[in-house]
């Protein structure tokens, strides 16, 4: 049996054996678009590790081949001491599920490794962010230890006197950050930064001594193999199976196991990563969309933890990597003809494309990239008809709220105008919700939260963007979303929110627009559009197409 194949053009596998992330990549790589090199491990092998409890025979041997070739692709070792090879591990079922299952960055990174990247690179500090970005990602996924746990009172401290760019991340990696990415660091930062990033080094590898009961392993190999198993394994947490039964997903696929080498948007002042849209989930406007983090990691972006900039800031200050973005949705966007959606990363300056999936549109949005395509001649009006489900069509009106009395503003995730109770965890949510509608108010959702997002009418959080977790999740059920309101404090142990000057109790109702992002105390009526031109077009082509449909002549 072969369980691994790599990511190249020449692979032929479809998605149910490859998963959908490493099948899109392979398309990727045929449109001629930048690629980390990488191998696949496929959905057989995750099934039979959820089937037999460990990983099949013959893996270990396959594995340790795909990892000798990387590292000839690469010349650089797993591991290594001088040019090493750090890798992600991520999920990647034959049908999506955004968010729900494990991923594990900058894996290899051991001790050796990262004082040979510091010397590589000649920045120790980036070196130590990488590593400490490591350490708390594979405690968490790999070992089972909550994030939180990790965090001493003192993590998020920095010496008054040192100074730090407001924007740089500091300790773990794991908190919220500003959007802008590290600029031109002082000599004092740097020397300052990288001491204060080896004592949280230090001390988080303690705390998973401690906690864990072991350290990291300082064989990157093994990293590998507990990193495998882990992103199996999460294919069978109780997240996952909500998502899968509200989705109608089967719950035998299982996942596979993508791993290639890292691209850090963490690396300098030229690097970041994001992600985007060829056409606005929302609205389907034709434009490229979406929300990019400087100076960070992608999994910050999609986690909804960190405050993102809008999209069209790339083209001010990293232009090349713009321009080469645009291109690459024009092309992945032709050949699939559809919108589409792209995760990215761009490191020194250079970019690579981590991810395509079809673009998840709105209702709304949908009905007008469907009419769009066909009027641009890329797709049939028939074709444009059997897109439209009906999910789509009972969420193409979209609502507004009516009323000036406005809260607070964020930004609008998912169109629409639902009014509930504030519940300020997934589990109140799912409680309160026999009673009535509920607004599930977080500072921003995980995985975690499925249960109580699937209870409530509406979405809203603190921190977050476009392609957050919260935004995602909400497209996919057709529920309002309002995400990104800076003002936003939410008191889980006290039950309560803060809004601006107000403060509310959790049982509060209030009422949010997903599209405006706007969010108003009480109950409110909201107003529809008389007409939409994109729906009375598709209806119209519809009314032609019926009588074909139904045998006439």
């Amino acid at each position: 049996m072969i369980w691994i194949h790599p990511l190249s053009a020449e692979v032929e596998e479809n998605a149910r054996v490859l998963g959908g992330k490493a099948y899109g990549l392979i398309a990727l790589k045929r449109l001629g678009l930048p690629v980390p090199p990488g191998f696949v491990i496929g959905t057989g092998a995750g099934r039979a590790f959820l089937r037999d409890g460990r990983l099949a025979d013959g893996l270990d041997a396959e594995l340790a081949a795909a990892v000798a070739e990387l590292e000839t692709v690469t010349r650089r070792r797993l591991g290594g001491p001088e040019r090493p090879l750090t890798v992600s591990v991520r999920s990647g079922g034959s049908v999506s599920m955004p968010g729900m299952l494990s991923t594990i960055l900058n894996l290899g990174l051991t001790t050796e490794a990262t004082k040979g990247l510091a010397a590589e690179t000649g920045d120790p500090r980036f070196a130590l962010d990488s590593r400490l970005r490591f350490l708390t990602g594979f405690a968490s996924t790999a070992l089972g230890l909550a994030p939180e746990t990790l965090r001493r009172p003192t993590d998020t401290q920095v010496p008054a006197d040192t100074q730090v760019p407001a924007d740089t991340q500091v300790p773990t990696g794991t908190q919220a950050r500003d959007a802008t990415g590290p600029e031109h660091p002082t000599d004092a930062w740097d020397a300052a930064g990288a001491e204060r990033l080896a004592d949280a080094v230090a001390g988080v590898e303690a705390l998973i001594r401690e906690r864990a009961g072991a350290p990291v392993p300082e064989d990157a190999g093994r990293q590998l193999q507990l990193a495998v198993r882990a992103v199996f394994a999460s294919w069978d947490t109780p997240r996952a199976k909500t998502y899968r039964e509200l989705h109608d997903i089967p719950h035998d696929l299982g996942t596979a196991v993508t791993v290639q080498a890292m691209v850090f948007g963490n690396r300098d002042r030229h690097s970041g990563t994001g992600v985007a849209f060829s056409r606005d989930p929302n609205t389907g406007e034709q434009a490229p969309f979406g929300e990019v983090l400087f100076g960070g990691q992608g999994e910050e972006v999609v986690s909804g933890t960190s405050s993102t900039r809008p999209l069209t800031d790339l083209a001010g200050r990293e232009p090349d990597v713009w321009t080469g973005l645009v291109r690459a949705l024009n092309r992945i966007e032709e050949h699939y003809r559809d919108a589409c959606y792209v995760e990215f990363t761009f490191e020194a300056g250079e970019l690579w494309i981590l991810q395509v999936r079809p673009a998840g549109l709105a209702g709304r949005a949908a009905v007008r990239v469907a009419v769009d395509l066909a009027d641009e001649g890329v797709i049939s009006r028939q074709e444009a008809l059997l897109r439209i489900s009906p999910h789509h069509l009972r969420h193409a009106r979209t609502p507004r709220l009516a009323t000036d009395d406005v809260l607070t503003r964020g930004l609008g995730a998912c169109p629409g105008v639902a009014t509930g109770a504030i519940a300020t965890t997934a589990d109140r949510a799912a409680r309160m919700a026999a009673d009535g509608p509920v607004i599930l108010v977080r500072p921003h959702t995980s995985p975690l939260d499925m249960h109580g997002l699937a209870a409530a009418a509406g979405v809203l959080t603190a921190s977050g963007g476009p392609a957050s977790h919260a935004a995602v999740v909400a497209r996919a059920m057709g529920k309002p979303a309002v995400v990104g309101v800076t003002d936003l404090t939410v008191d889980v142990a006290e039950g309560r929110v803060r809004m601006g000057a107000r403060t509310y109790a959790e049982g509060t109702l209030i009422t949010i627009d997903g599209t405006s992002g706007e969010v108003a105390a009480g109950a409110h009526r909201a107003t529809t559009a008389t007409s939409d031109p994109h729906l009375g077009r598709l209806l119209t082509w519809a009314d032609e197409a019926a009588p074909r449909y139904a045998g006439e002549p």
